[in-house]
């Protein structure tokens, strides 16, 4: 599809531009390549952890939204849809890039969010907090009009509420500033689209899930 493009470009920059931690100036050549050995996060560090997580959580919140923005013709939430659609695109082509500019792997056997004490339990396809389950995704792909709607909408709120707590936590934990700045960005984003949805399910009589 198209709009995909926004991901694999992102990705090609965060390949470019790196961390800048990982190239020095000045010194010997040894030096900085032992600077920069150092900095390469672990594969079981926060950055990587953050990184393969949000990733994840980014491409369900990018199902949804190709789900209802082919179960209405609402402007308004077709709009939004795309907007989710483009920027966690975006985001999650960058954090693809930096763990492979990192040589680590984008999977890993831990756990979802260990990296932050996490101890949520998986259940339904449903990875983490905010996430939704494979039975609320089948039930939005039965729904047409204003109840995929309110369903999408009632399901992004939490989606975001969840990947807002993963962002945040990341940003207190980071060591890595430039990735550090794009957990920032995802927590001021996402807190104002919650409050966006929130204004847009009264609108259609509806209010959030919790």
């Amino acid at each position: 599809m198209l709009l995909w493009w926004p991901a694999a470009l992102a990705a090609a920059v965060a390949l470019c531009l790196g961390v800048p931690a990982l190239v020095t100036g000045g010194g010997s050549s040894s030096a900085a390549g032992t600077a920069a050995a150092a900095a390469t996060p672990a594969t079981d560090s926060a950055e990587a952890g953050f990184a393969r997580d949000m990733a994840a959580h980014h491409q369900q919140a990018i199902d949804m939204s190709f789900i209802v923005r082919d179960r209405t013709q609402d402007a308004a939430v077709r709009t939004l849809a795309f907007d989710i659609i483009n920027t966690q695109a975006n985001q999650r082509g960058m954090l693809m890039g930096w763990l492979d500019q990192w040589g680590l792997t984008q999977a890993s056997p831990a756990r979802p969010m260990a990296w932050m004490g996490h101890t949520y339990e998986p259940h339904d396809g449903s990875l983490m907090p905010g996430m939704a389950t494979n039975t609320d995704l089948a039930k939005l792909r039965t729904l047409s009009g204003q109840d995929a709607e309110v369903f999408y909408l009632q399901l992004m709120i939490e989606h975001h509420k969840g990947g807002v707590a993963m962002a945040q936590a990341y940003v207190d934990a980071s060591r890595n500033e430039v990735e550090k700045r794009l957990a920032t960005t995802m927590v001021n984003g996402q807190r104002s689209e919650i409050d966006l949805i929130t204004s847009m399910l009264a609108e259609r009589g509806a209010k959030p899930l919790s």
